[in-house]
This record gives structure tokens, sequence and C-alpha cells, in this order.
């Protein structure tokens, strides 16, 4: 069993799939060829917004918005606590400082309530300017973006999205990357739509913040590639990934849909013996992850030893708090406690999850878990 079968996924759809990157090769075009701006077309429209700029990755992603905004010393940006490390590491990357947030129990999102009185802390006791607070989509969901829209707008602070995990997740008819003033999204081969390789994509309705990220991408680029403007990254995405990626985004609604179908069945035999997802009224996720939590690490760390006897793949994301990240040490303030984070990094667990699970694999999985109370 995979964690995240892309072996079956490419079985399936290999045709599509060896005919666009046998275009690609054949024309030459490896690099700012046709793909990436026909990629760059489709990705806004589905998202729904009016610029995509593609991207080497989607830590890239996150740069350059902060980037695209000047974000830089004496600037404060409001991150959550639980979150994959490139969250937060851009932002001392830029110079600023990071300030971790807590999380909302059930979804594991940002926790609105906690941002609000990091936001409080830093004004009332330091000399850092609050400019922006990254809303994580966690393992798919979005984050509560009608309460963080308002708090924003009470403190002046730029929204920037991080949908790394949740491309295709939705808020009622709105898709995710459409939500912060600016929007990233990561194609690592794993998530809801991954190229193979690295990839990344920055989404926004601002004609100015969009024209300057195009020339960041390029080094800082002017009106061609040898006229520089501004200092800026070498961060495109090549023609071959922009080609997986616009093959694969023909079968993504059909397998959204099948992870909607896979989590049902794992929260219907599971509820009751764990915690499973919440997702809230009104959400879509994309099921990056679908994650459980016991009561403790002692009964998470057997789980595991008994999958992992049986053949079933698991991972812990995540295991530490980002401030409690060495690399973080001497660039972070604390302004709250992250309580809820220091103990779902103790108790949480990511099952398999993707669109080939079959019904007999399901079952062996929650045959397994629902052993350790029997």
């Amino acid at each position: 069993m995979e964690f995240r079968d892309l072996k079956k996924q490419y079985q399936i759809h290999q045709k599509e799939i060896d005919d666009a990157l046998r275009a690609v090769i054949q024309e030459t075009h490896f690099i700012n060829g046709p793909q990436v701006t026909q990629l760059e077309e489709k990705l806004a429209a589905y998202a729904g917004v009016k610029h995509c700029v593609t991207c080497a990755n989607g830590t890239d992603a996150l740069q350059l918005a902060l980037m695209a905004w000047k974000i830089g010393a004496g600037d404060a940006v409001f991150v959550p606590d639980f979150t994959f490390f490139s969250s937060g590491e851009v932002v001392p990357l830029v110079g600023a400082v990071p300030v971790f947030v807590d999380i909302d129990a059930d979804t594991y999102n940002i926790s609105p309530e906690s941002l609000e009185q990091a936001i409080e802390y830093v004004v009332q006791h330091t000399d850092l300017t609050p400019r922006v607070v990254v809303a994580v989509d966690l393992f798919g969901q979005p984050a509560a973006y009608d309460k963080i829209r308002k708090i924003a707008k009470r403190y002046n602070l730029l929204i920037l999205e991080d949908a790394a995990q949740a491309f295709g997740g939705r808020i009622g008819e709105h898709r995710t990357c459409s939500f912060g003033d600016i929007s990233t999204t990561s194609f690592f081969p794993a998530k809801p739509l991954g190229c193979y390789g690295d990839g990344g994509a920055v989404f926004t309705d601002n004609d100015e913040w969009a024209d300057i990220l195009r020339s960041l991408h390029v080094h800082g680029k002017g009106g061609d590639k040898y006229d520089n403007i501004r200092i800026g990254l070498n961060s495109r995405l090549d023609t071959l990934q922009a080609a997986v990626l616009l093959a694969k985004m023909d079968f993504l609604e059909e397998e959204l849909k099948r992870c909607d179908q896979i989590a049902a069945a794992y929260t219907k035999r599971l509820a009751g013996a764990v915690k499973t997802p919440v997702i809230l009224e009104g959400m879509r996720s994309a099921w990056a992850q679908y994650t459980i939590c016991v009561e403790n690490r002692e009964e998470r760390d057997h789980l595991m030893g008994a999958l992992k006897e049986a053949g079933i793949p698991t991972a812990v994301y995540y295991k530490k708090p980002m401030h409690l990240q060495q690399a973080f040490a001497g660039h972070q303030i604390e302004a709250v406690p992250c309580v809820q984070t220091e103990e779902i990094c103790e108790r949480c667990l990511s099952l398999p999850m993707h669109p080939y699970l079959d019904e007999e694999q399901i079952e062996a999985v929650c045959g397994q878990v629902l052993g350790l109370w029997k």
C-alpha cells in the first residue's frame, strides 16, 4: 500500500501524461515554453482570479509574495505554529520577524482568536509593524477567512494564503488560491495537484503585484531578461512540469471527488474510536492528508508500529511546533502560548490518502486502527 499512490495514477493516465511530455521534448522549448502560459491561464481560471504566476516551488511562491509587498526589517508576519517549516522560513529570509500563532482545536488551521491576541501583543509590547498574516489551508481545508479577513482589516494586515496542501479545496463555490490578497500553492508530487518534480504558483487579482511577481521570479527582469530593474530570484516553472500539470488538471476534479468518498468511508468507520478530521460546514477539503488524533504520543507510536507491521504507511504532520524549531531561535517573537499546537504534535497521525485506494485497502487500514481498541 502507498501513502500517496503516484504509480497507480501514472498507470491509469499514462497516455495523457506521456503525450504531454513528448510534445515538450519534440518542441524543445524547455524553459518558458507555451505550456507554461497555458497552465497559468488555466490555473487562474480554475481559482477564479485574474493572475497566476508559476514558479519553481511552493516556498519560492511564499517568498515572492513577501518580496512583492516589500516585507522586511521591522515587520511582523503572523504564521500558524502548526504547519510545514517553509510557511515560517520565508519570513526571516526577507528580514522580517515571524510571530507564531496557535491553532483551532478542531480544524488545526490558524486560530483567529490567537491571531488577534498575537497582533495585540506585538502592537503593545514591541516596535514591530504588523504587516501580514500567513493563513495556511492545512491538510486541504481552507482557513477561516471570514474571521481572518475582519481581523486583517481591523489591523491593516495583508493576507497571504498558503494553499500548498489545498489546491481544489473550496468555501462554498469559491476555490482556494482566491482567498488571500496574494495566494500561493505547491505542485510537489504528493500534493493534490502535483508535478514530477518541484513547482509552485502565485495568484492575485492585483495587476500591479502581478507585474512585480512576473519580474521577481525571473531575476527581477524589466523589458527583457537582460534588463534587470530589481533584485529577484531564479524561480521559473519549467515546461516539462507545466505539461504534466496541464494533463493532470483534466482529471483533478475526478480525483478530488474520489478523495471525498474515501475520507467519508474512513470517518464512518473510525468515528468514536479516534478523533477524525472536522470539516466545517460549507468547506471542501482537497484531502492532502487524512489526519486522526489519538490520546497521546505512546498510543500514536503503538498504532504506527502496528500499521507498519501490517504494511500500511503512515506519517506525522508535524512532530514539532514551529516556535520550538532551532532555526527560529533569535528570529521570532513569542507573543502567545501555542498550547493546542503542542498537544496536537503529540497526538496526530496521518493515514494513507489518495484517490486510488480501494475498498479492501480502506478496510485494512480501519481494521488495524480499530484493532487497537478491541
